[in-house]
């Protein structure tokens, strides 16, 4: 994965999340589960890393803006 950008962590309240699941399906559930909550960057694929285990991906949280309280 790329490494994170500075931008996206600037203010208390931002977040990187990465995921790491077994299948694309498990991964993309931890997302949705984490937009349903907050304000989220989310992505639309996985990616896979040669010699690591399962796949991965990376979203962006402003846990400052609470979607359902």
């Amino acid at each position: 994965m790329e490494q994170i950008n500075e931008t996206h962590v600037a203010e208390p309240g931002l977040a990187v999340v990465d995921v790491v699941a077994a299948d694309d399906d498990t991964a993309l559930a931890v997302q949705q589960l984490l937009a349903t909550r907050w304000a989220t960057a989310t992505a639309d694929r996985t990616t896979r890393e040669p010699s690591q285990p399962g796949v991965r991906l990376r979203c962006y949280l402003d846990v400052r803006q609470e979607l359902n309280p």
